[in-house]
């Protein structure tokens, strides 16, 4: 019997959970092949139904649960077995975080083989409410306009007045643009047949100052009735702060298009991180969880070990958050970002907090970084907070040619972290320790600040 053969289609089978994958699917063997279970919790014994059956590994759906894990909680999201948003919300909190340092440490161990010390993953006291940014797809069901989340998956749109880890805010203000849109028959987008007007709504909220920022992503150039949609969110959002006008008229599923123009109030919010004040664009990246950043950038401060002598390189610094957070300890930080928005921002954030040890270079990190070497400029602290696909190996070799005391690695993906730090182990660096921090409660996603030392230092 070939490996295909071994599960169907259709076939329903009880398995032992002896792991959970990436995505937090639990996964057990059947016949030696690999079966990745929506629903299942390490741990548990369920009986599931085959949904597709590759040739070296099937993927399946939890039908009944025949012996529970001491971790599973009846979710507290009516949507969440539709909703793609979270996928956690049936493991109990204390689960979630085990799970996310577990996670590091096979990352680390079977990718980069690299035995260090993961500390237990940081969460969140209340982890909910915590988002200052939603991203709202907005559909028709019938004659009614439809605002909320994709189905797992698909672009079904699953309907939600009250996502449980947006802001109230967030909430209130798409149930405000719902309202409008039937009251003044505005008309949405159809991503098949590439007509209508509304495709996204999208809120910014700052947490501290209570700024909000809403973003309509419109397949045109204008929208109708636009000054009683201003009126109708300065009358019931607090806080509201601008509406922006976004304009994306290609057939893509990129949400944000090139072009905004700002219909009402500033083309900013402000917020602030620590004492240090940002101001948001509509394109701005700014971390979600605003709680947990703090976090986050105090262990990046701590593993740089600054004293104020130190000359440190800032790459993929964004709009400036941590370039920013390193410049009150260090004697001068270089910021490197590929956005031109972004570095524009970066300098502005830097003058609004009269930080000057701070300069920011426009381009792609790894030929920054290749051209500061060939200069012969080099750093005491090297510190990158890549995207979710890692560094590039450009970028990696100049920064091991750098020769830093240290290098912080921040990543959002333990997968591409390891491989990466296996590349800087070769080459002279060692893992010293990792501290996962929860940013993403109830997903699967995990933030990771990593130590690096040169061994030559040690």
């Amino acid at each position: 019997m070939d490996q295909h053969s071994k599960i169907k289609l259709g076939q329903q089978i009880d398995i032992d959970i002896d792991s959970m994958a990436h995505e937090g699917q639990g996964v057990g063997r059947v016949n030696g092949m690999a079966v990745f279970v929506e629903g299942a919790l390490k741990g548990e014994k369920v009986r599931a139904r085959v949904e597709k059956a590759a040739k070296n590994y099937a993927i399946a759906h939890v039908e009944d649960i025949l012996i529970p894990s001491p971790d599973r909680i009846k979710p507290v999201c009516p949507y969440f077995y539709r909703c793609g948003g979270c996928t956690l919300q049936h493991l109990s909190y204390r689960g979630q975080l085990e799970f996310k340092t577990q996670r590091v440490k096979e990352c680390l161990e079977k990718i980069g083989r690299i035995n260090t010390i993961v500390h237990n993953t940081i969460g969140m006291s209340d982890p909910w409410r915590y988002r200052n940014k939603a991203q709202y797809p907005i559909g028709r069901d019938g004659s009614r306009t439809v605002l909320g989340f994709y189905e797992k998956r698909t672009h079904n749109i699953v309907p939600s007045d009250s996502c449980l880890i947006q802001h109230d805010i967030s909430n209130e203000v798409s149930r405000v643009i719902r309202e409008w849109a039937d009251r003044f028959n505005v008309s949405i987008y159809d991503e098949k047949k590439h007509t209508g007007l509304l495709r996204h709504v999208i809120t910014k909220i700052g947490f501290k100052t209570g700024e909000v920022m809403v973003i309509l992503v419109v397949n045109g150039n204008e929208i109708p009735r636009a000054e009683e949609l201003i009126e109708i969110l300065r009358k019931k959002i607090r806080g509201f702060k601008s509406l922006i006008l976004n304009n994306n008229d290609k057939k893509t599923n990129v949400i944000l298009g090139n072009k905004n123009t700002v219909i009402f109030g500033p083309p900013y919010i402000h917020d602030y991180i620590g004492e240090i004040k940002f101001s948001l664009s509509p394109v701005s990246f700014f971390q979600v969880n605003p709680m947990q950043v703090e976090i986050l950038y105090g262990k990046v401060l701590e593993y740089a070990r600054l004293t104020g002598r130190e000359t440190v390189i800032d790459a993929y610094c964004g709009i400036g958050t941590i370039t920013l957070f390193l410049a009150r300890r260090a004697k001068k930080v270089c910021g490197i970002e590929i956005v031109a928005q972004a570095v524009q921002d970066a300098r502005h954030n830097a003058g609004i907090n009269g930080i000057n040890n701070v300069e920011f270079i426009e381009g792609a990190a790894e030929d920054v970084m290749q051209e500061l070497v060939k200069k012969g400029d080099m750093a005491d602290v090297v510190v990158m907070d890549p995207p979710r696909r890692g560094c590039d190996e450009k970028l990696l070799q100049a920064a091991a040619d750098m020769e830093p005391q240290s290098i912080v690695y921040v990543s959002c993906n333990p997968a591409t972290l390891a491989r990466d730090l296996r590349f800087l182990e070769d080459r002279g660096y060692r893992t010293q320790e990792a501290q996962p921090v929860d940013m993403f409660p109830h997903t699967a996603h995990v933030e990771c600040v990593v130590l690096m030392s040169n061994v030559k230092n040690e």
